[in-house]
């Protein structure tokens, strides 16, 4: 299976367009959203192209291959407009015997761990910055925010595919990779 991972929309119809051709592009089954969809939160610029009305309508285009977890920036409100689950804290799946634990990152990071082994991965968004650390109890992966990026990351996303997790920017140049 092949996933395309962004985080922190925060209501950019632009980089939800974006995303779109992304997946179309990279051919993956599912889309996997890391919160902070629709809002652009309080301490946020408004991001290139916000229009969380017609982003809403984009992503509910696809719902049948979205899988989306709740950010911190997520509300009801949202769920009430969007036509897939958002409001999930986290989802695990499994890879050569590896949890993979997807959640935002405001409440499971590296500093509040959930329930890891040592062979497993927590992928989050929240702090607009990619990162591809390896710890003593985990690993922590980060895409970094496709809309609004911070400390000098660039506008990104991840394909995970079988067993390779891979960064690019938005111009489709290849940042970082990881084989698990």
């Amino acid at each position: 299976m092949k996933y395309l991972i962004a985080a922190d929309l925060h209501g950019s119809y632009y980089y939800g367009q974006l995303i779109i051709k992304k997946f179309q592009q990279h051919q993956a089954d599912k889309i996997i959203l890391l919160g902070d969809i629709l809002y652009h939160g309080p301490r946020n610029d408004l991001p290139k192209g916000h229009d969380p009305k017609s982003l809403a309508t984009l992503l509910n285009t696809h719902k049948d291959k979205i899988i989306a977890v709740q950010g911190n920036c997520d509300a009801e409100i949202d769920q009430m407009v969007l036509d897939f689950p958002i409001l999930a804290q986290y989802f695990i799946i499994e890879i050569n015997k590896r949890n993979i634990f997807f959640t935002h990152g405001h409440t499971f990071n590296s500093d509040n761990l959930p329930p890891l082994n040592k062979e497993d991965i927590l992928v989050h968004g929240h702090t607009h910055i990619q990162k591809n650390l390896k710890y003593d109890t985990h690993t922590y992966l980060n895409p970094g925010s496709i809309a609004l990026p911070k400390e000098n990351s660039v506008n990104g996303y991840m394909i995970l595919d079988d067993n390779i997790f891979k960064w690019y920017d938005e111009d489709d140049n290849l940042i970082d990779s990881l084989t698990v």
